[in-house]
């Protein structure tokens, strides 16, 4: 009996280390560090010295001048760089948030036209809170139940999401209609609180370059075509089949 109940913490142990992350959790993943967010705290931080530095605030900001330009079109770059070249701090802080709102936008709308992709919309729901979370303790300093109201609707957005699961384990089916509503809830309250008149402006659709940035981003034990990761799964089921041996056998005994 001794035996047996080793046997079963053994098991337990390989499953929570080496099962797919997916199939035993619902979280939104790692975010990677959505690029645009990180600079902007990084602007900010620069910005807030005394004096401000914007030398070195541009310099950030020239680290993804080209991204913002390619999905977010001109103006927004144009309009940052005139405020940090006027040396207008609080100008170019308030403008990055809006580039943070329209980050937000590109990411929710890429979702929605690539809903079936599960680990696709799953890393960029992740990228476009992660962005949130930056925008966040600026929101919360103004209206703190909005604050909670738009975390609640990102959670909302991943849970409608849903999961292919693995061999039927751990799947839930996706709701693309309850991901428009949070979608359209989180874009309206952010353009009202940050003033933006277009959330629509410079949009663009995902580049063959980020196409090529989510595959390699793919966690690995999401990736059933390589025969590497059938092992784990094939020791579980040898596993499950030997302690249903030996029961049997035990039992008869």
């Amino acid at each position: 009996m001794k035996a047996m109940r080793l046997f079963f913490c053994l098991l337990l142990i390989f499953i929570l280390n080496y099962v797919p992350n997916h199939v035993l959790a619902y979280s939104y993943g790692d975010p990677n560090q959505e690029k645009i967010a990180e600079a902007y705290k990084q602007m900010a931080e620069k910005l807030n010295q005394e004096p401000p530095n914007f030398s070195e605030a541009k310099t950030i900001f020239e680290t993804v001048q080209e991204e913002i330009e390619m999905h977010m079109g001109e103006e927004p770059v144009e309009t940052v760089l005139a405020d940090i070249k006027k040396k207008d701090k609080e100008a170019t802080i308030k403008d990055m948030k809006k580039v943070l709102v329209l980050n937000i936008a590109r990411r929710l709308e890429n979702i929605e036209e690539n809903f079936d992709q599960y680990e696709t919309s799953k890393r960029l729901l992740a990228k476009a809170f992660a962005t949130y979370e930056a925008l966040s303790p600026s929101v919360q300093s103004q209206d703190a139940e909005l604050d909670q109201r738009l975390r609640d609707e990102f959670n909302k957005a991943l849970q409608s999401l849903g999961n292919p699961g693995l061999f039927g384990v751990g799947q839930k089916q996706s709701n693309v209609e309850q991901f428009k509503k949070s979608e359209q809830t989180i874009l309206s309250s952010l353009q009202k609180q940050f003033a933006l008149k277009s959330l629509k402006v410079g949009h663009f659709s995902e580049t063959a370059t980020e196409k090529k940035e989510t595959a390699s981003s793919q966690n690995e034990w999401t990736d059933l075509s390589k025969v590497k990761n059938w092992l784990p799964l094939l020791v579980l089921v040898a596993a499950i089949v030997a302690v249903v041996i030996y029961a049997v056998r035990r039992k008869r005994n």
